[in-house]
């Protein structure tokens, strides 16, 4: 079992950033790709990021890429999610995930085993 625990989200005016974490406990942090989805009210989960188990490769949604960063910490089992230039459109309840059971198809939601609790991202115009 793995579990994760979200932290950094909060409300930020468009144009900001915020950095979200990812606490990871239980089973072998480093053996697992991590990753990020989202969810706004009414809509379904999106795939915002995701980062290789050996932290080589990383993959973006398109409507965050070049605004958004991911990255990994594997001594302190944390995983990041540097959130620039944000817009409006942004607010999400955003989703940890780990342990991807067919990594090409990365962005379905239903290929993740582990989920957070989530995080409320809420960006003012």
């Amino acid at each position: 079992q793995v579990q994760l625990v979200e932290s950094g989200g909060g409300l930020v005016q468009a144009g900001g950033s915020l950095r979200l974490s990812c606490a990871a406990s239980g089973r072998t942090f480093s053996n697992y790709a991590m990753g990020w989805f989202r969810q706004a009210p009414g809509k379904e989960r999106e795939f915002v990021a995701t980062i290789s188990w050996t932290g080589v490769s990383t993959y973006y949604g398109d409507s965050v890429k070049g605004r958004f960063t991911i990255s990994s910490d594997i001594a302190k089992n944390t995983v990041y999610l540097q959130m620039n230039s944000l817009k409006p459109e942004d607010t999400a309840v955003y989703y940890c995930v780990a342990d991807c059971s067919q990594y090409s198809d990365y962005r379905r939601s239903i290929r993740w085993n582990y989920w957070g609790q989530g995080t409320q991202v809420t960006v003012s115009s």
